[in-house]
């Protein structure tokens, strides 16, 4: 199912604001080489992944959130109490429920801001981006805060090899407000779902079909499974295809775009979606060799990186593109205004 357009509203979203956080302590392809069997040759080659962050055992999605979430606030200059509304982008969230949205806002003290969390995997921060772009544009002028968080850790079996060298954890925010009069931000979106696919990327257990039990946790239900090769197939037909119909529905060729900022889950995968557009890669924010795959954190760690690196400038056009279990995938135009 596609949900595809262009807003014609008289309010217009922009991105005002970024901020990341990602945890201290890393894990490296040497270090992973001591629990299973791997190297770091092998793991660099089919992933580009050389390192990963890794939460303490005392922190949480919603901590690194927060972090995230001050630094935006920080480099806006705004109070919590200014944001309407926070949206919150995990697989990983503390616990069911509360939201861990409500967690956060309460630990800002963002007073009289509401919120949800939004699960689209690897997904999930573009389609929070295209969700914040609608509310603003709907009216009257708002300041939305959107943060793509996750524990990956938490989730990850590490005596699997084909899924513990690719994830790891972090937090990253943007913020989007109404733009002033004659001002581009957000200029089209275009989302997908491929239900069909589920069953090759997925956490079969701890919701209602299997609730925990000892035979779920004993099963090693609890953790990420995924049929790789499946998955890889999809990506990298998929993000291509996302981006390309985003891109021809606007007029526009990859030559137009100044940086693709994609989902980081492997080098292949975004190397293939560069060639097909043909962008080439001084135009590609790649950064997963320093992160591996924070899911839904990567798209905004990898804009932070591009705006510390100068990569990303203030009028640029921007495209964001992502692929996720779900399946879920999309893409997203920006005109940048930070």
């Amino acid at each position: 199912m596609e949900v595809a357009g262009q807003t014609t509203n008289p309010y217009r979203a922009k991105i005002t604001a970024i901020g990341g956080y990602v945890p201290p302590d890393v894990l490296t392809n040497h270090d992973l080489e001591k629990i299973v069997e791997t190297d770091d040759q092998w793991i660099v080659e089919r992933t580009g992944i050389r390192v990963r962050h890794i939460v303490a055992k005392d922190m949480a999605t919603s901590d690194m959130a927060v972090e995230a979430a001050r630094v935006v606030l920080e480099n806006r200059g705004l109070a919590p109490g200014e944001l309407h509304a926070i949206i919150v982008c995990t697989v990983t969230p503390d616990m069911l429920f509360p939201a861990t949205a409500c967690l956060v806002q309460d630990r800002l003290g963002a007073q009289g801001a509401w919120g949800f969390d939004l699960i689209a995997a690897c997904s999930g921060f573009v389609y929070g981006l295209t969700t914040a772009a609608h509310l603003v544009s709907s009216g009257p002028p708002k300041k939305v805060l959107v943060i793509g968080a996750d524990t990956m850790s938490r989730i990850i079996d590490y005596t699997d090899r084909s899924t513990c060298i690719l994830f790891g954890d972090g937090a990253g925010a943007f913020l989007v407000e109404t733009a002033a009069e004659g001002e581009e931000g957000f200029l089209d979106f275009v989302n997908e779902v491929d239900g069909s696919g589920g069953q090759f990327l997925r956490m079969p257990a701890g919701g209602s079909r299997l609730p925990a039990s000892h035979e779920t946790v004993d099963a090693k239900q609890h953790f990420v499974h995924q049929e790789g090769q499946q998955v890889f197939k999809y990506a990298v037909r998929k993000m291509a295809e996302m981006a390309t119909l985003l891109l021809r529905r606007n007029g526009l060729r990859g030559d137009d775009v100044k940086l693709l900022i994609p989902h980081q889950a492997n080098r292949r995968i975004i190397e293939a979606t560069a060639k097909a557009l043909d962008m080439p890669l001084e135009r590609v924010i790649i950064n997963i060799d320093m992160y591996g795959n924070t899911t839904a954190a990567t798209i905004p760690l990898a804009t932070r990186d591009a705006v510390e690196s100068g990569q990303l400038v203030k009028g640029d056009l921007v495209l964001f593109a992502a692929v996720g279990a779900g399946y879920t995938a999309g893409a997203s135009l920006w005109r940048w205004q930070c």
